[in-house]
């Protein structure tokens, strides 16, 4: 899972989506991050915040596959959830 949220870092515009129940960050070192990927036999599923428009599934998909080339996932269904879309990702419509 490490390696999946490292390679959404590179991508502009993507962060992973964490539920709103997430607990705080408190002094426990766990990465609240890592709630934001299931992954199963045949389907790696990434859930993410647009945080800029237009989206680049396309990318992010391509550097999500790339991590699982060798491993017991590599033929897995990688699926891309947009959660939500963060309000800057919008500004440019409204002229700001």
């Amino acid at each position: 899972m490490t390696e999946l949220l490292k390679a959404l870092e590179k991508i502009e515009g993507l962060r992973p989506s964490t539920p709103a129940s997430a607990p705080a960050r408190s002094w426990i070192p766990w990465d609240v991050d890592s709630l934001a990927v299931d992954v199963a036999d045949e389907v790696v599923c990434v859930r993410v915040v647009a945080t800029r428009l237009p989206l680049c599934l396309a990318e992010a998909g391509e550097s999500l596959r790339a991590v699982l080339v060798g491993t017991q996932w590599e033929h897995a269904i990688v699926r891309i959830v947009v959660t939500d879309v963060d309000k800057r990702a919008l500004d440019h419509l409204n002229g700001a």
